[in-house]
């Protein structure tokens, strides 16, 4: 597995011996990690903007795990991929985890094999919904400099009608529409009507 030195995994754990030997293991597969003692002091510091995962232990003083991940819940756009460690949780446990989101429930002492795969198919999920967002970002700002008749006929072309019927519709010349057709090609940078397609899915 190649390093992708633009993730971080998290790591929140009141043991430390526990965190130096995930950040060792990680290290050896080119990832970066940086552990936190408790759910407070990763609140108080993390970065939420830079992709990756958190490897979570659900049993700490303070704040515990499934309280720190229903916080992180409430957060707005909040999408890191939580991965539960416990040496001490039970089914109840588990299923109120991933009830709630979690990516995965890895039992203590850990498969180092079962968590590296769990740890790169999480990164790979959190890259995969920070693309769509921002995707879905960039067609909203797209999307919201067209006019209110440019926007009419976008949802004419949108469901595949030609511009013969919207310019019978909307009593408008077969010109009038294929300017307007142009202008919404030039705002939202696509070339087609297929293009056009693309872009509403991602709205």
């Amino acid at each position: 597995m190649p390093a992708n030195s633009l993730s971080l995994i998290r790591i929140v754990d009141d043991d430390a011996e526990m965190r130096e030997s995930l950040e060792f293991l990680l290290s050896t597969e080119g990832w970066k990690s940086r552990s936190y003692a408790s759910a407070e002091a990763f609140l108080e510091t993390d970065d939420v903007m830079v992709p990756g995962c958190l490897i979570l232990d659900i049993r700490m003083p303070g704040l515990s795990g499934l309280q720190l991940q229903e916080l992180l819940k409430k957060k707005k756009d909040y999408s890191l991929p939580i991965l539960f460690i416990t040496a001490h949780g039970d089914i109840t446990m588990a299923v109120e985890a991933v009830k709630n989101g979690a990516f995965d429930f890895l039992p203590k002492p850990l498969d180092d094999e079962k968590l590296l795969a769990s740890v790169e198919k999480a990164i790979a999920l959190d890259w995969e919904r920070r693309s769509h967002h921002t995707s879905h970002t960039a067609a909203m700002k797209d999307l919201a400099t067209l006019t209110p008749r440019e926007r009419e006929l976008l949802g004419f072309f949108a469901q595949g009608y030609s511009v013969a019927y919207a310019s019978e519709q909307l009593v408008l010349s077969p010109y009038t529409v294929r300017t307007h057709l142009r202008n919404i090609y030039v705002k939202t940078d696509t070339h087609s009507r297929d293009d056009l397609l693309a872009l509403l899915k991602t709205y």
